[in-house]
């Protein structure tokens, strides 16, 4: 028997994503968001919601690009930093640490450190009521060189990227392998 736990926002898990963006005067800024995702295969888009009340939010209406830089394990201190305090305030690359590149497709910045980034060109905003829903078309994936499998593709157990649990405010890891996808579940289809 299930228990209700009422209308939040559980979802296990959600990713830990580094938004990029340039404020109004050029300056880099970095947050982190749990509230986004992949939206659509063809074009290829990301989602990610902001409060109105963040930072970054104006940014991205003003510059119409964002960068999602995926937070890996090595890096949790500083992923965890740019989510505590606002750019308005502080320059988040300097407390950090962190080198502000300047991507080559999109008017937003990412940190270097995190070893995957998607360069994002603003698509749609859609308002949903405390947050607002920013669509990017991914302009291309950049990943560190020591990601990729022997495969070619990228490999999560190299990335080690970060995941949020929203119900009890932590960070997570990814495990290993427990199937793959499109296969597994193929010997319960009936003939």
């Amino acid at each position: 028997m299930k228990r209700s736990a009422g209308a939040k926002t559980l979802l296990f898990p959600t990713p830990v994503l580094m938004v990029g963006t340039y404020d109004q005067s050029g300056k880099p800024n970095l947050m982190n968001a749990a509230w986004g995702g992949i939206c659509c295969s063809q074009p290829p888009c990301v989602a990610v919601s902001l409060r109105k009340a963040t930072y970054s939010h104006a940014c991205i209406v003003n510059r119409k690009a964002f960068t999602i830089g995926i937070a890996c394990e090595s890096r949790i201190a500083e992923a965890d930093c740019v989510g505590i305090i606002s750019g308005r305030d502080v320059d988040k690359f300097a407390i950090t640490g962190l080198t502000p590149v300047r991507s080559e497709l999109v008017d937003a910045p990412y940190a270097a450190e995190f070893p995957v980034v998607l360069e994002c060109r603003l698509l749609h905003i859609v308002e949903i009521g405390l947050h607002t829903q920013f669509i990017g078309e991914i302009l291309d994936v950049k990943a560190d060189t020591d990601v990729f499998g022997d495969d070619g593709q990228l490999d999560i157990m190299k990335i080690k990227p970060l995941l949020y649990d929203t119900s009890h405010k932590g960070y997570h890891s990814v495990g290993p392998l427990v199937a793959n996808a499109f296969s597994v579940g193929k010997g319960l289809q009936l003939p």
